[in-house]
């Protein structure tokens, strides 16, 4: 595996700071990945996905290799190529689709098969299928280990032999990867809401060794309390030199507070999904445009934001597209959210480097745990 370099640049408590170095380019962390389901960020150009700030996005396994299909990805190029984006690309293993969206799947030590959610055609994926379709058809620069999704809530029982699984998978995820030089590989703790659970499943995952480790199972229904708390018994069990991931957490509070128990990467849909139904994240709280007394307010989302969808049209206007149905409503409002989440990041990594994440983290407390409208 290729251990890219993982520079830790400031410490402030738990929380870091600093770069992780791919042979496409630098990801400045605590890093947040934009989704780009089908090989595309819904409703944004690349251009716009970069010039917010991002430095590296995801690819979901399981919608590139039902369609277009992997292998037509890799024959025109893969999946940098496809979409034109330069950059590096994260891929999940396409384990947690399975489990959300195929009606019919059924579960063995050897693979997982199911039913297209599309067309209802048969596939089986297993660890080393999810390999190959990750680092050789779509070539990720990192991929991620075939996991079992863990259901919430679950007894105990259900959720070690779960995790027992998904770290069987993930060692033989780890002898298909192999020793490729350009690509990485990433192992995932699971053990859904039970602290011991938790502690087994990080020693299975660091005693197999990945070039980084993701933390799963959360922000699946257990509420941002005890995601905190189960992040607060997991992390210092991940090594302190490798990056840390938490996987599909996406609110900003969640982000906020995850930074500071010591995470560095992130991925979630929240910012594109909301934006798509009306909904801009600001730093007073989410607002939702739909309401009608935006109808005549003229002022922006973020008069100060460098972003154009943030700074130069009006609440008013968005209001209007939005309860009319345009499309420029979600392009805009997925804009300023995307360029947001960006922004938040970097106040993030900012306010780390200097020893001020504590005050910024009460600030955004006051401001975010007191609901929306």
């Amino acid at each position: 595996m290729a251990e890219f370099p993982f520079d830790i640049d400031g410490v402030d408590g738990e929380a870091r700071t600093g770069v992780l170095t791919t042979p496409r380019g630098a990801i400045r962390t605590p890093a947040f990945m934009p989704v780009g389901t089908a090989a595309t960020v819904k409703a944004l150009y690349v251009d716009q996905v970069e010039a917010a700030g991002a430095d590296i996005i995801l690819g979901n396994t399981y919608h590139l290799m039902l369609r277009p299909t992997a292998e037509r990805v890799h024959r025109l190029g893969g999946l940098h190529r496809f979409m034109r984006w330069s950059g590096p690309i994260l891929t999940d293993s396409g384990g947690y689709q399975v489990y959300s969206l195929s009606s019919l799947r059924k579960m063995s030590e050897e693979a997982v098969t199911f039913r297209s959610h599309i067309d209802g055609s048969a596939h089986t994926l297993s660890p080393e299928r999810s390999i190959e379709i990750q680092a050789d058809l779509l070539g990720a620069d990192i991929c991620m280990q075939l996991d079992e999704c863990t259901p919430y809530p679950c007894e105990k029982e259900e959720a070690a032999e779960s995790l027992r699984l998904s770290a069987r998978w993930g060692s033989r995820s780890k002898d298909a990867f192999g020793g490729r030089e350009t690509q990485a590989l990433f192992g995932i703790v699971q053990g859904s809401t039970y602290p011991d659970l938790r502690r087994e499943s990080a020693g299975r995952v660091v005693e197999t060794g990945f070039d980084g480790y993701a933390i799963g199972g959360l922000a699946v229904g257990e509420g941002h309390e005890r995601m905190c708390e189960i992040l607060d018994c997991t992390t210092d069990l991940l090594p302190t030199g490798r990056p840390r991931y938490l996987m599909g957490v996406g609110k900003p509070i969640d982000l906020l507070e995850a930074v500071a128990r010591g995470v560095d990467m992130f991925d979630c849909a929240l910012p594109t999904r909301s934006g798509r139904h009306g909904q801009a994240w600001t730093w007073d709280g989410p607002i939702n445009l739909k309401n009608a007394k935006y109808a005549d307010d003229d002022s922006p989302l973020d008069e100060a934001s460098n972003c154009p969808a943030s700074r130069d049209y009006s609440k008013a206007y968005l209001n209007h597209l939005v309860r009319s149905g345009e499309y420029l409503g979600s392009m805009l409002l997925t804009w300023h959210n995307v360029w947001f989440y960006q922004d938040l990041m970097d106040r993030m990594r900012n306010a780390i480097a200097d020893g001020s994440l504590g005050a910024l983290r009460n600030e955004l407390r006051r401001k975010w745990m007191g609901g929306s409208d």
